[in-house]
């Protein structure tokens, strides 16, 4: 349910901002989803009053206009709205204006005609997805007034998820009553004062069905005028609340129900022809509903009738038949107590559902229909005008309201905290309980809006909402309990797939049982474990890798048009190894380790405006593999070879502390072509027993000298890779102790002449600093001096003048 600000301050004005009232809802069991305001945003769009309409020299569809936006100078703007005419009064954006979607505003020449500023629809403001025509405001609107002030469109609307049990919240009034006693501000309710009656008109209704209806409250309005304009002020409330403007009198309907919980029906009188029936429906009959929907009635559904014909669905939805139109001048405006149990079900019964339905199937107020029948009828008889006649109540059996005792006892042994009489005497009476208090025993009459206060628990609830679920205290149990204290570098599979869906992948299960192909193809594998008996013939081996699987899921996606897969799967493979005892948990000569791999198709980036798209890389996947390793990532190697399932030179034997890892990189492209994909995929694999283990960082003070940093450019030979030279130079900086204060080295440039170049430019940066003193010129000069000498030794590098 969509609940606006403005709207619900204005029955209660509680002191919290938004985020703290949506706060204190959510924890008070009215959970609040979602909280935005009313318009994106948007800058500098004014109301502009249009003085003058000309057409464009040079455009057939365009318009010169002169628009006063109250700076004292008229503005000209080229517009190509059809709607666009003298005395009209719309948005303007001004130049220097900003509007949704990051569109800036300046001055411009439309077919060589000067434009300075822009005339706005609502759909351009992010007003409405409707695009027509200009936003045409209230002709009393000041030249100049800010638009957002002007609509309010800074209002805030709440997203509420309700639970089935609070039927009563589903309105306006409803979830100020919860604010109310949450917060203790007063309530603030409608004027239900009587209208003047004027005429002595009346309809005749028969209830035939008490266990349908219960009461039922109606009244005969005559001379209104349906063509009458809905005020902006209920317009703008029906659209924050995610409905549509129609026609006043629906309006009007529609707007109580929101305000109130109070679904209502109005009938076009003269298309009545007698009196109405409220009945079971009857096998054979058919109903024509407002929607153009027509459904045949059976004694299982409720309906108001006339003349022996079904013209509404009880509580559900109103018949085309007598809906009223723009021509309706006389109408029968109705509301009424339907049986719960008489409406569940029966909307989804015919696959649709309906707003009156989703209310009267969890109970709607029985006690103040005529009250609201009255709220009614003011809105009509202000907006639409006419005559109204008396109203006519039939009460034939409302619900009983059976008293529920609560024990105070009780409800502290629930809660684990004492909450005093007083503070549930506070509470219930901010709830608006009839009740009594008597040797620790409150007896509560729910209110007549309640239906979910049936049993002493459902009173506990009330008071643990009312007096805050964050005030009890979080008492550990007493019982001693001795706990396993795990090693902190441990990181199990339920670790490491979180890892890896924190870097972006989404996990996937696939068969152990892969086809004889794959095993041979991507790895290698003439040799695998053969099923006797397989659940497919093209499953018939145990898979030693779990690349192959992700390479179909990604196939799969493709076909199904996704343009970006990041998959992974943390699983068993099997291989052959004759090292590996029969035991209880392993098999004689298979070895099941647990790998862990991944595989990134299309760009590397989501799909978005501010980032240029390219397609994933061989490295955009080894940053993911290092932040995986944690503070290891250090140790790491990634040594050149050629695996049977990557593409040669692109691709990595992943090593650390001498012992393979895993593997990483590119697809093969003759693999691509048994996938039909348009892309290579980066893949990697890793053994988990080097992951599951992973080092701690090491907590180092933080130092308040300055870093210097220096870059050294030298010239080197093709063969020697990065890996090679930082090798050296973090030897030489763990056998100097002078060289502790290099804290940092990084590549970030890297040149040949040509690819066949016997010579390479490189280009380091250090980062050097000393965390007990400053350092001086001479000291990072030796410094740097050190490190191009170990380099010239181990590499005979050249540094670049």
């Amino acid at each position: 349910m969509l609940l606006s600000e403005s709207w619900l301050r204005s029955f209660v004005d509680a002191s919290l901002d938004a985020d703290t009232l949506s706060h204190r809802l959510t924890m008070a069991g009215l959970e609040v989803e979602d909280v935005c305001t009313a318009a994106p945003a948007f800058t500098q769009v004014v109301v502009g009053h249009i003085v003058d309409v000309s057409p464009h020299p040079d455009a057939d569809r365009l318009r010169v206009c002169k628009v006063d936006d109250g700076s004292g100078e008229l503005l000209q703007i080229v517009c190509g709205a059809p709607n666009a005419a003298v005395g009209l009064k719309v948005p303007v954006a001004q130049v220097g204006a900003e509007l949704p979607g990051g569109l800036a505003i300046g001055p411009v020449k439309m077919r060589g005609v000067a434009s300075a500023g822009m005339l706005c629809s609502a759909k351009e403001l992010g007003l409405s997805d409707e695009n027509a025509g200009l936003l045409e405001l209230a002709p009393d609107s000041e030249p100049g007034a800010d638009i957002r002030t002007l609509l309010d469109l800074d209002d805030v609307v709440f997203e509420l998820k309700m639970t089935p049990n609070r039927a009563d919240c589903l309105s306006v009034l409803g979830v100020a009553r919860e604010v109310s006693a949450l917060t203790g501000a007063p309530l603030q309710q409608p004027d239900f004062s009587p209208v003047p009656v004027s005429i002595d008109d009346t309809l005749k209704v028969k209830v035939e069905a008490p266990d349908l209806c219960g009461r039922f409250v109606g009244r005969v309005i005559r001379g209104v005028n349906a063509r009458a304009a809905t005020p902006e002020w209920m317009k703008r409330r029906l659209e924050r609340s995610g409905q549509r403007s129609l026609s006043a009198l629906v309006d009007i309907s529609n707007y109580v129900m929101l305000e109130l919980g109070r679904p209502s029906h109005i009938f076009d009188l003269d298309k009545v022809t007698g009196e109405l029936e409220i009945r079971w429906g009857r096998d054979g009959e058919e109903l024509e509903l407002l929607s153009g929907k027509v459904v045949k009635v059976d004694a299982s559904v409720g309906v108001i009738a006339s003349a022996g014909k079904a013209e509404s669905l009880a509580g559900i939805m109103g018949g085309e038949d007598t809906a009223v139109t723009l021509e309706t001048s006389n109408i029968y405006l109705e509301s009424a107590f339907w049986w719960p149990e008489a409406i569940m079900g029966r909307a989804r019964h015919y696959k649709f559902n309906s707003d009156a339905s989703h209310r009267y199937e969890r109970g709607v107020d029985f006690e103040h229909i005529v009250e609201h029948v009255e709220r009614i009828s003011a809105l009509i008889l202000e907006i639409c005008g006419g005559d109204a006649g008396p109203v006519d109540d039939q009460k034939i059996k409302v619900p009983a309201r059976e008293p529920v005792k609560m024990r105070l006892a009780r409800c502290h042994r629930i809660l684990g905290v004492g909450v005093s009489a007083d503070e549930v005497t506070q509470i219930f009476e901010r709830l608006g309980f009839s009740f009594e208090y008597s040797d620790g025993v409150f007896t509560v009459v729910p209110p007549s809006f309640r239906f979910d206060i049936r049993i002493e628990e459902d009173l506990i609830e009330e008071v643990a909402r009312i007096y805050g679920f964050e005030r009890i205290p979080d008492v550990p149990p007493r019982a001693r309990a001795s706990m396993r204290i795990e090693a902190e570098s441990l990181r199990g599979p339920h670790a490491l797939r979180a890892a890896v869906a924190a870097l972006d992948y989404q996990e996937v299960i696939n068969f152990s049982f892969v086809e004889e192909r794959w095993e041979h193809d991507y790895h290698g594998n003439a040799d695998p474990i053969r099923l006797l008996n397989p659940i497919a013939s093209q499953l018939s081996v145990m898979r030693s890798s779990l690349i192959g699987g992700l390479l179909a899921n990604i196939e799969h996606n493709a076909k199904h048009r996704q343009s970006r897969v990041r998959v992974f799967e943390l699983g068993r493979v099997f291989k052959r190894d004759t090292s590996v005892p029969d035991a209880d948990l392993s098999v004689a000569g298979v070895a099941q380790p647990t790998f862990l791999s991944g595989a990134a198709w299309g760009p590397a980036n989501p799909e978005q405006w501010g980032v240029p798209n390219r397609a994933v890389d061989f490295f955009d996947v080894k940053r993911d593999v290092e932040t995986l390793f944690g503070v290891q990532a250090q140790a790491l190697r990634f040594v050149a070879v050629e695996h049977p399932a990557l593409h040669p030179g692109r691709s990595a034997r992943i090593e650390i502390q001498g012992s393979v890892a895993g593997y990483i990189g590119e697809v093969h492209p003759k693999w691509l072509q048994d996938f039909d994909l348009h892309g290579a995929p980066v893949v990697f694999e890793l053994n988990t027993q080097f992951l599951s283990h992973v080092g701690l960082p090491e907590v180092l003070p933080q130092s308040r000298q300055p870093i210097v940093q220096r870059d050294l450019a030298f010239w080197v030979d093709s063969s020697t890779n990065y890996q090679q030279l930082v090798d050296t130079l973090n030897s030489t900086v763990r056998n100097h102790e002078n060289l502790g204060i290099v804290k940092e080295i990084r590549l970030f440039d890297i040149w040949r002449e040509h690819p066949d170049a016997k010579e390479q430019s490189m280009a380091l940066r250090f980062w050097l600093q000393d965390p007990k003193a400053t350092l001086d010129e001479a000291t990072v000069e030796k410094s740097m001096q050190q490190l191009l000498q170990a380099l010239v030794d181990a590499h005979n590098v050249r540094q670049r003048a």
